[in-house]
């Protein structure tokens, strides 16, 4: 069982999309396969709905979180993705 950062799956999705929490290789040595496939699933379904929340087009402040929100998903999902693989 994973130690998981923020108590649970879900909540270290959370935290990944705010920008609380940077993945890297290192931080996910101790999570084992199932652990990484239920962080893999949370992570997708952040992501499918922060891309489902469109801000209005004149709120750039907005777009930029949102951007960044969805940097942080993806590049968290490929180091997740990454580690399965060499797994």
């Amino acid at each position: 069982m994973a130690n998981w950062m923020g108590g649970s799956a879900p909540a270290m999705a959370g935290q990944i999309e705010d920008g609380f929490i940077l993945l890297s290789s290192n931080s996910l040595k101790a999570f084992q396969r199932p652990d990484l496939q239920l962080l893999k699933t949370e992570l997708e379904k952040l992501l499918r709905t922060t891309r489902s929340e469109v801000p209005t087009q004149d709120d750039a402040a907005a777009q930029q979180a949102r951007n960044r929100r969805i940097t942080r998903i993806s590049s968290a999902l490929q180091v997740v993705q990454n580690q399965l693989s060499t797994r």
